[in-house]
């Protein structure tokens, strides 16, 4: 077994779960009690003079309860206000000690604990999980140098340029002011009114418009750090560095109807299939990758690595996996750890150093300032999810949330009173790079900034057919969304049609505006085959979810063997029935599911047993035909074995509105008759494993 392929080691007895068991409550067989400890004998009725009386003053119970309850809400996130998180472990593959100081990245032998924080940008908590949206990807690595916070997103490039302009991106793509609305979407008139007249966004939102912005699970979506990092050896040579996260499940996405219609039959969505999958130990795995480049070769790459609007094609610098990164405990409580988690860019230990990115020095500043607020105070890095496992000592003292009780009696350096403690450390402390930097004050852009179109256009020519035609149907939907009309021309044609012509020509004739003949797409056809989702599809089935379509009297032996395969897999298969229950007898199959509280769109594939009486109830219901349809419509695989191939049949030829083509000529439709249902299995599995078959779309015809 390679190292890749090991699984994950257990981290040390002084890993962050350990650490966190002195702050868990246990309340088996605890008696209710106040804050104080004292015992609550009755906590249903408040303390009266006479049961009809007046609620009396002297009820401290009734005060506190109802105190606690009315402070119990802590300001949301600006933005990545809705997230969930897991924790888990990150291991090294080998030491990189020849490029940087940091331990963890030094030592393959430590198994260093994370906590996870995915998100949604734009919208409110109680938004939902499948909007188009950047994900954001935070990691805490609790080191034994201190916490090391990345903090990125599941897209390598930003909308701006320079961090000042961070509060008019997030102002214009946030709910308009007057209506509040909508709600976790970009698709309105401000955001697309800014991006109009910031152009250096042309790159970003292309990325947002793909499918990247709607990702089937967290375990499906890569992550980046976004900016340009150092890193520094021993000897105090830097070298610029890019994070990548890349899932070992693949990267595949929904589809944008399949997103919209998730949103309102669940919108838990990703959080959901994050903490089921965890719990019935389906664990999300990243491997963590690098891209490092000497700052002397940098200079001649053609892109500036101080811009967060573009990025090193992985074709250019080939970016180098060193780590896995194993998520595998969901939170004991979600408040105390997913939401009063805190991140911050300036999280960082010795090895690992900043460059002049003009985002950046934003963020420096900007995520410790907002906790301050959001979490009451400068003492928030001692909340338990928060604290490191290295040690603390310094002299800050006092502010809200105080949780450390000081005995030293001098609070200041350099002090005699306390012995001179706590001391400068001697060795291993953090060191800046020693970087030369001079020049002119001036409020001014880099001209090295100045290209904003050669890599949307680069982006967008590295996609296959099937994804550009997302990618439209992406713009024309929004803009659609825009109700002043120059705001839709601007877009077009002083953005789309300088990224390409075609493009723009489309998007135009959907959203009512003329194209300007007189604006050109860039000359240079350049592509990156990296970027195409297609290049990263999954290739397992690990954590999908079948749904099997049956009703009594279906052969049970099918399903028996099509479980066995999936389950093999890591997959998982439920029953959807017109019922909940066993289908017959007490040994039967048994559905979990019904009709009534599911959708094709909240399963990666469909599988429909044999058993003449079964596909004669499910044809009778009303259910089955149109669940078969709108999987077909939305390119997920489908299977069926003895008369279940009947029903399957219908329903893809009452969808193209007539005979069903051969249906070797249907892409990932798995049919099996008599003689082939024991080969079935392996097949569909197979299928499943390609997650879509987006080139089925050009056998449907358009919705009337």
């Amino acid at each position: 077994m390679s190292t890749k392929d090991a699984a994950p080691r257990t981290a040390s007895p002084h890993g962050k779960n350990d650490d966190l068991e002195r702050d868990r409550t246990r309340c088996d067989g605890a008696t209710l009690t106040t804050d104080q400890g004292i015992a609550i004998p009755h906590t249903d009725d408040s303390l009266k003079a006479g049961v009809r009386g007046p609620t009396l003053l002297e009820d401290f119970h009734f005060r506190e309860k109802m105190t606690r309850f009315d402070h119990e809400r802590i300001p949301e996130r600006v933005v990545h206000a809705r997230g969930s998180g897991a924790h888990g472990v990150f291991e090294l593959y080998e030491s990189l000690a020849d490029l940087t100081t940091a331990e963890f990245l030094c030592d393959p032998s430590i198994v260093t604990p994370v906590f996870v924080r995915f998100s949604t940008v734009q919208g409110s908590r109680g938004s939902a999980d499948t909007v188009r949206d950047v994900r954001g990807f935070a990691t805490k690595f609790y080191t034994r140098q201190g916490n090391f916070d990345l903090v990125g997103n599941n897209m390598p490039v930003f909308f701006i340029q320079d961090g000042i302009k961070f509060p008019d991106f997030v102002h214009a793509v946030k709910p308009e002011p007057h209506h509040e609305m909508p709600q976790g979407a970009s698709a309105h008139d401000s955001f697309w009114d800014f991006c109009g007249l910031v152009p250096e966004s042309a790159h970003m939102v292309m990325w947002t418009m793909s499918d990247r912005a709607i990702p089937r699970s967290f375990a499906n979506m890569e992550g980046f750090g976004v900016h340009t990092f150092r890193l520094i050896d021993s000897k105090g040579v830097s070298r610029f560095v890019k994070f990548h996260w890349k899932p070992l499940a693949g990267v595949c996405s929904l589809a944008w109807d399949e997103a919209q219609k998730i949103a309102g039959k669940d919108s838990d969505f990703h959080r959901r299939d994050l903490w089921e999958s965890i719990a019935a130990g389906h664990f999300f795995e990243y491997e963590l990758g690098i891209q490092v480049i000497d700052e002397k070769v940098a200079e001649g790459i053609g892109v500036d690595l101080l811009d967060v609007t573009k990025i090193i094609p992985e074709e250019v610098v080939p970016v180098r996996r060193i780590g896995k990164m194993t998520l595998n405990r969901n939170p004991d409580n979600f408040f105390a750890e997913t939401e009063q988690v805190a991140f911050c860019v300036a999280n960082v230990v010795p090895g690992i150093g900043f460059t002049d990115d003009p985002m950046m020095t934003a963020r420096l500043f900007s995520y410790l300032d907002t906790q301050i607020t959001r979490l009451g105070g400068p003492n928030h890095a001692q909340l338990p999810i928060n604290r490191p496992l290295a040690p603390v000592h310094n002299t800050q003292q006092d502010g809200f949330g105080q949780h450390r009780i000081a005995t030293a009696r001098a609070n200041y350096v350099p002090n005699s009173i306390g012995g001179g403690c706590p001391f400068a450390a001697k060795a291993g402390g953090y060191v800046h790079f020693p970087e030369v930097v001079s020049g002119t004050k001036t409020r001014e852009r880099s001209p090295s900034f100045a290209d904003h179109f050669t890599q949307a256009a680069m982006f967008w020519n590295s996609m296959s057919e099937a994804e550009k035609q997302h990618i439209t149907d992406a713009y024309r939907f929004e803009l659609s969304k825009v109700l002043r009309k120059a705001i839709r021309e601007r877009y077009v044609n002083e953005v789309l049609a300088n990224i390409d012509g075609d493009l723009a020509a489309q998007v135009a004739a959907a959203v009512g505006v003329t194209l300007v003949a007189n604006v050109k797409t860039p000359a240079a056809k350049l592509t990156s085959p990296a970027l195409s989702m297609d290049s990263s599809k999954p290739r397992s089935i690990r954590g999908r979810r079948v749904a099997i379509l049956a009703a009594p009297g279906v052969d049970d032996g099918q399903i028996a063997a099509v479980v066995t395969e999936l389950t093999n897999g890591g997959a998982i298969g439920e029953v959807v029935s017109i019922g909940l229950g066993r289908l017959f007898g007490p040994q039967g199959p048994e559905a979990t599911r019904s009709f009534l509280d599911t959708s094709s769109v909240l399963w990666d594939a469909v599988y429909v047993p044999g058993g003449a009486q079964s596909i004669q109830t499910l044809r009778a219901g009303g259910e089955a035909v149109p669940f078969v349809k709108e999987a077909f419509r939305h390119a997920k695989p489908i299977g069926a074995t003895g008369e279940g191939a009947d029903l399957v049949e219908a329903a893809i030829a009452e969808d193209l509105g007539g005979a069903a083509p051969p249906r070797a000529s249907i892409p990932g439709l798995v049919l099996a008759r008599a003689g082939l249902i024991a080969a079935f299995p392996a097949a569909f599995v197979q299928a499943i494993s390609e997650h879509r078959f987006w080139g089925r779309s050009s056998l449907v015809p358009p919705r009337s």
